[in-house]
């Protein structure tokens, strides 16, 4: 697809490694984000191929994706953002807030020491890429509901990163990732409501051409997306976001994780970057 055409800016889709983990296990079992109900039902075969879905869409991108085997009694795995935070290589376990879920952030960092990397295990809680986003050079980290505000000095000094603070004030955008989406090294599209007036002016001041979310686009989970610089994957219900990305030269693509929505969850949730040590000779 050209995105060049009426002026559009040329945006450069870059390879990426992913890890994603089956929903095999997927099921609402209990409450621990205003999406939960456990008392609605869930398809479990539906969020499988939903899930499949998504990995074809990076594979067929020219992406590559590793998957972790799920563990029986974590329906939430299947979140693999959470799971850690990798830079250059190395590390940072989770740390959940929540019991439900305290067990996944072992499964995780066992699936990278078998692997040989450097694991740190933090002393504050922090929920991996779903309140870590980096962003170019630094990382964006939010904090109000999950992930402890003191967890950003310990991310910052593993990671060797600036880690700049956002904190998020509305309960249905409890991650950083359902509220803000990195697009490029410095392009973002974000939900201003989900933020505390300081976090808004202070990304008003970063980000001046970021692209803001509606309250529909916010709703349907259309910022929990995965941009590799040029395509863009998110819910196909934020036709706004698709718009605005489409008139930034971006390629959105659209998919349905409906299913997988009953947890509060949706392609950036489900997607894990693992981002390699930068080659000197490259950089």
């Amino acid at each position: 697809m050209d995105d060049t055409r009426a002026g559009r800016p040329a945006r450069v889709s870059r390879r990426r490694r992913f890890l994603m983990c089956p929903p095999t296990h997927f099921d609402v079992r209990y409450s621990i984000n205003p999406w939960m109900d456990p008392g609605k039902p869930t398809d479990a075969a539906l969020a499988v191929a939903q899930w499949e879905r998504l990995r074809s869409l990076y594979l067929g991108l020219g992406h590559q994706v590793e998957v972790v085997t799920p563990s029986p009694g974590l329906p939430d795995m299947v979140f693999a953002a959470n799971g850690a935070t990798v830079v250059d290589g190395r590390v940072l376990a989770a740390r959940f807030r929540y019991p439900e879920r305290a067990a996944e952030a072992a499964a995780y960092a066992d699936w990278f020491r078998e692997r040989g990397h450097e694991v740190y295990e933090p002393a504050y809680v922090n929920e991996g890429e779903g309140d870590y986003l980096v962003a170019g050079d630094r990382i964006l980290a939010g904090t109000g509901f999950r992930t402890d505000r003191r967890s950003h000095a310990e991310a910052q000094r593993f990671l060797g990163r600036p880690v700049v603070a956002l904190t998020l004030v509305d309960a249905r955008f409890y991650h950083l990732d359902t509220a803000l989406a990195v697009l490029d090294d410095d392009q973002i599209m974000y939900y201003p409501a989900a933020f505390s007036a300081g976090s808004r002016a202070l990304l008003g001041e970063l980000y001046p051409d970021a692209i803001l979310a509606t309250d529909a686009d916010a709703e349907v989970f259309g910022l929990n997306a995965v941009s590799d610089g040029r395509y863009v994957v998110l819910a196909e219900q934020a036709t706004h976001l698709i718009d605005e990305l489409w008139a930034r030269g971006f390629v959105p693509i659209s998919v349905d994780l409906s299913e997988l929505k009953k947890s509060g969850g949706g392609a950036k949730c489900c997607t894990l970057e693992l981002r390699a040590p930068v080659n000197p000779v490259d950089s």
